[in-house]
């Protein structure tokens, strides 16, 4: 059994005219999902929205006060070149928040024998979000508070967080720079955005950039060479994934060339490893993905190997 969560108020963060992360990409997501029946079968998991205080987890408290002072009535108010408010972007963020720690919690206790994994269909995304710094579409890393929510529980001691979107998480790798019971992967195109985070080195941080054009091959390659060592010798109990597709081929913001298989491959990749330390625990959060027709067929794709 696989569990499956989302929350309307992802819906009510509204951007600026032509921005990619706009509401439609979810909109667009739920409906795919729903008329293509790859919703049946699935355990629809209820969430409610996070505090502020489960964000301060990870973020400084001024990043977090900032940006509740900063929400507008009406309106959008810009928080970097490429990020911006509206009256429902920080319920949203919220509920991102709490759609993932209901996922881990369902996963590690309210799921039965049998439901073992989750896909969390929310924005906007988080991996960007640093601990004192909201940036690159991302308010709150929301995979990080999950992560750190996780660790609080006496049945998790390790876990490993796996991104393979085609943007580096700088935000996951400098939340847990110094936190070696977080193990972090990231696949992701360089150079590209964010241009930074790449470059701390710790040996629980392991980053595998691909140049522009790599293909699925160049990617499994960087997996099985990269992340599957890494695995086998941190033996994470639960697995997380900032899970973006926007490394697909068909993507606007990327130039990697991904197919639906390349995901199907990598999440079985993640399952295989989670069988083998984790229970076969793994929590999967929408990331990037920005072309709709190729972000639907490719979450179609990870919802059919999560099984």
């Amino acid at each position: 059994m696989v569990g499956f969560v989302t929350h309307a108020a992802c819906l009510e963060h509204l951007v600026l005219p032509g921005h990619p992360e706009r509401p439609e990409r979810l909109a667009f997501l739920l409906a795919q999902l729903k008329a293509g029946g790859h919703l049946d079968g699935l355990d629809q998991v209820p969430c409610a929205a996070a505090s502020l205080e489960d964000a301060a987890r990870v973020h400084d408290a001024r990043l977090v006060q900032w940006l509740e002072a900063s929400s507008p009535d009406d309106g959008l108010v810009r928080v970097d070149p490429d990020t911006t408010m509206s009256s429902g972007s920080l319920g949203a963020a919220l509920a991102c928040i709490g759609a993932a720690t209901a996922a881990v919690d369902w996963v590690l206790t309210g799921g039965g024998p049998t439901g073992r994994r989750a896909f969390c269909a929310i924005r906007p995304p988080g991996h960007h979000a640093e601990e004192a710094a909201a940036m690159g579409f991302c308010l709150f890393n929301t995979v990080a508070i999950a992560a750190d929510l996780a660790l609080a529980r006496a049945d998790v001691e390790r876990l490993a967080i796996l991104d393979f979107d085609v943007h580096h998480g700088n935000g996951t790798v400098d939340i847990f720079r110094d936190r070696p019971e977080v193990l972090v992967c990231s696949t992701f195109q360089f150079p590209h955005y964010p241009g930074r985070g790449h470059d701390v080195l710790r040996p629980h941080l392991v980053h595998s950039p691909l140049p522009p054009g790599s293909t699925g091959s160049d990617f499994r390659r960087a997996v099985e060479e990269d992340w599957a060592p890494a695995l086998r010798a941190h033996r994470p109990d639960l697995i997380l994934v900032s899970a973006g597709f926007d490394a697909h081929e068909a993507d606007p913001l990327g130039d990697l060339r991904l197919r639906e298989a390349d995901f199907d491959w990598v999440t079985r990749f993640i399952v295989d490893a989670a069988e083998q330390s984790a229970q076969g625990r793994v929590v999967s959060a929408l990331e990037g993905g920005y072309d709709l027709p190729a972000l639907a067929a490719s979450v179609e794709t990870h919802l059919a190997a999560l099984r």
